[in-house]
């Protein structure tokens, strides 16, 4: 009996043993090229903020309203915010009169299509489905915006003294030089390698507890449950990882490694991306913030342009690509 129950106490060790040795070699594996991916976009990021003065780009926007949309799109690209940080962007727009599409295109933009996204989702699902995705999420950005610009709602944004006195502070770190002397071409570089850095060091603890997670995931979490639920081709899935984000409040550097584990274990693809679009674009950490600057309608209007794409661009991964 003894000899019996200790080799059943052998082989549940080795079984555990198998199991970490599988968590530890999916973490690293994940890690080492999240964070290749980040240190370099974390560079090109600290270079556009520190050469691409921010404010001329809110006062384009509100000049060119007719365009609105697609420059609020395009500017939300190019500016990696995150939640905290969106507010003050938004606010600024808001007080200087940029329209109402206007800022519900960069604010739609800035989570979901931003190059940092982007660079995460070409590491971890390749060209074809980050191109598609961009196209999606972007188009997304623009028609949302331009729509709600069309609609009675046109006007549901917070001017002068309804705009709270939010401020949050900057992602990045680094501040532009707005007085003095212009800095050198040696100090601005400089500038633009301290916000790298800082910006590197906010993302890395996150990419580092998602490849964590995804270790632990491949391990112990059992396929038979993702399948259940998320798993397969069914329209429902989508719909349920879509609505499962929400809560969820999922940052894109911790989101990416764990879908990769969740694929392998029978999560569709639509359903992961649905998850990634509802689960970045429109968190309830993220609801909360852009009701700062955003009325109650228009508040509903971005959380069913985020979940409507969510859905859309779910099916399209499922059923087209």
């Amino acid at each position: 009996m003894y000899l019996y129950l200790h080799f059943f106490y052998l082989l549940e060790i080795q079984i555990l043993d198998a199991k970490l040795a599988i968590a530890l070699n999916e973490f690293f594996y994940v890690a080492k090229g999240l964070v290749v991916i980040i240190a370099i976009v974390s560079v090109l990021t600290g270079l556009m903020r520190e050469y691409i003065p921010q404010d001329k780009l809110q006062k384009t926007l509100t000049k060119h309203d007719r365009w609105g949309s697609l420059l609020g799109a395009l500017f939300g690209m190019l500016t990696p915010f995150c939640s905290a940080a969106v507010v003050p962007v938004t606010m600024a727009m808001a007080s200087m009169g940029a329209s109402l599409g206007t800022v519900m295109s960069f604010i739609i933009s800035a989570p979901l299509c931003n190059f940092i996204v982007l660079a995460m989702i070409y590491a971890a699902f390749g060209f074809k489905i980050t191109i598609v995705y961009f196209l999606v999420t972007f188009t997304a950005a623009v028609l949302g915006g331009f729509l709600i610009s069309k609609s009675p709602w046109r006007n549901e944004i917070k001017r002068g003294g309804e705009l709270e006195d939010t401020k949050a502070k900057g992602c990045s770190g680094n501040k532009p030089n707005t007085c003095g002397a212009a800095p050198s071409s040696k100090s601005r570089m400089r500038n633009a390698m301290n916000g790298a850095l800082s910006l590197f060091k906010r993302i890395i603890p996150y990419v580092l507890l998602g490849a964590a997670i995804s270790g632990f995931s491949a391990a112990y979490l059992p396929a038979d449950l993702v399948e259940k639920y998320v798993g397969g081709d069914g329209f429902q899935s989508i719909v349920i990882a879509s609505l499962i984000g929400i809560p969820l409040y999922l940052r894109i550097e911790m989101a990416i490694p764990l879908l990769n584990v969740l694929i392998a274990k029978g999560m569709g693809l639509g359903a992961a991306l649905a998850l990634i679009i509802g689960g970045t674009g429109a968190s309830l950490p993220e609801i909360a913030l852009v009701s700062a600057v955003l009325k109650r309608k228009a508040v509903i209007a971005f959380v069913g342009i985020v979940l409507t794409t969510a859905i859309i661009g779910g099916a399209i991964f499922q059923y087209v690509i």
